[in-house]
């Protein structure tokens, strides 16, 4: 059991909403070079974090690790602030 509870995933993000209760939406960005064209794209990958506080405003830089599901989108609950919005 202890042995599991280590494995969690944690992710870094951006608070993109913060209009719910006790919920924020984190949106993480990455670069992946198009199959064909070549070029690169961005891929976004949005998540729904737990937030008990509501301490996160908009443009924070979070992390957050996944948890047990709280709701019916909600898997990932928030950790701490790795950068404040300005």
């Amino acid at each position: 059991m202890t042995v599991e509870r280590n494995r969690r995933k944690v992710r870094i993000g951006r608070v993109v909403s913060d209009r719910m209760e006790k919920t924020v939406v984190v949106s993480i960005e990455r670069l992946v070079k198009h199959p064909v064209y070549g070029r690169y794209v961005r891929r976004r990958a949005k998540f729904k974090v737990h937030d008990e506080q509501n301490s996160c405003r908009v443009g924070d830089l979070i992390r957050f690790m996944e948890t047990r599901p709280m709701s019916k989108d909600k898997r990932w609950r928030f950790v701490e602030f790795v950068e404040r919005a300005k």
